[in-house]
């Protein structure tokens, strides 16, 4: 699963996730695009999750990119503890993620074969999700 190899804080704020994606939101390296149409945390796992179900329905054709990176810390306290007593520690690694973020790309495929396998990728996705064409409008 994706993680950080080393950051400079082991911790880090909650945050608000309010607003678009001013960055990340083109198809840049593909031919189709999976965008977020909301915002969200995305775990690693889930990012896993959806890779493994795109590649096995393209059955090792063509290329996909991941746009996203989980590098943002979630702690959580220990099942039956007190409050106080410190921040939790990390337990798993999460990319926030805004509207008209491109989290997917994918080439060397039909149009038909990269709808369907972004179709069964979002699935294993909190967010709903919107299939893009590079070149073509919204």
């Amino acid at each position: 699963m994706l993680s950080p190899k080393r950051v400079k804080w082991r911790k880090v704020q909650k945050g608000r996730m309010r607003g678009k994606a001013y960055r990340g939101n083109t198809v840049a390296f593909g031919t189709f695009g999976m965008m977020t149409t909301e915002c969200s945390r995305i775990t690693a796992r889930q990012i896993e999750a959806a890779r493994v179900a795109m590649t096995r329905h393209i059955k090792r054709g063509g290329k996909v990119w991941i746009r996203i990176f989980p590098d943002k810390p979630v702690t959580r306290k220990p099942a039956e503890t007190r409050m106080g007593k410190g921040k939790g520690a990390p337990e798993e690694w999460v990319a926030i993620v805004k509207p008209g973020r491109i989290m997917f790309e994918m080439d060397g495929v039909t149009r038909e074969v990269a709808e369907e396998a972004f179709r069964l990728a979002g699935h294993k996705l909190p967010v709903k999700t919107k299939f893009l064409v590079r070149g073509e409008g919204l």
